[in-house]
């Protein structure tokens, strides 16, 4: 015969749940170990305890998704705020000067630059369509979403002020919109946006790049009065 295993007293409390209704005392003499400390405490203390330690863990838990509503909040207004800019700005030839300016300000971002090209033949010799090379071009064909990560000597880092200082940035293109919510997106790239920072960490592989995805598609349709 099989000596009784614990795990076969577990399974018979389990699935006899009457078992200390008809033996209540059993209850009162149980003792247990607390886990703070060494001392002995019934099963009534021991089931308290971790009930409490489940509520601060809930607690804990509420906190966090608080922390992150407000954090929502304030990415939701810096959002709105940066969006009112670009349709408060009258001449297009700035507009792409006051859109990574906003950047900046907004969401506190130390760098920020953007290049566009096929502009319109007045906008041709203005500073964010000089300096785009080829490389540049395909390198933002090829990004389907934001690439997020360590400045590894891009190209395009050099258009930013003070490329020397660049450690992490987030590399957002620009795809030309349409109109009709059903047609496919883009897969050629009407400009590239650059936001750098001299934290290693501020933009990472890991990261979620939601936020830097709708800045993209409001950029694109800000700057495409230019096209």
């Amino acid at each position: 015969m099989n000596p009784i295993t614990e795990d076969d007293i577990a399974n018979f409390l389990v699935n006899t749940p009457d078992f200390f209704v008809r033996h209540a005392e059993v209850l009162s003499t149980i003792r247990m170990t607390s886990p703070h400390g060494n001392r002995a405490v019934s099963l009534q203390e021991r089931q308290a305890e971790m009930l409490r330690e489940k509520i601060r863990a809930l607690e804990m838990r509420i906190m966090e998704m608080i922390r992150h509503g407000n954090e929502n909040d304030v990415l939701s207004q810096r959002m709105y705020q940066w969006a009112q800019n670009l349709l408060l700005s009258h001449n297009p030839s700035n507009l792409p000067m006051e859109l990574a300016q906003s950047i900046e300000r907004q969401f506190l971002v130390p760098q920020v630059a953007l290049k566009i090209w096929n502009v319109a033949k007045a906008y041709e010799m203005e500073p964010y369509v000089l300096g785009a090379t080829e490389e540049d071009q395909k390198w933002a064909d090829s990004l389907v979403t934001p690439y997020c990560g360590a400045n590894s000597n891009f190209n395009c880092v050099k258009w930013l002020a003070h490329p020397s200082e660049v450690q992490s940035i987030a590399c957002i293109p620009l795809k030309p919109l349409s109109t009709d919510p059903d047609a496919p997106v883009a897969t050629q790239s009407m400009g590239l946006m650059i936001l750098a920072s001299p934290d290693p960490q501020r933009y990472h592989a890991t990261m979620g790049t939601d936020l830097l995805e709708r800045i993209g598609l409001i950029a694109s349709a800000a700057l495409s009065r230019l096209r």
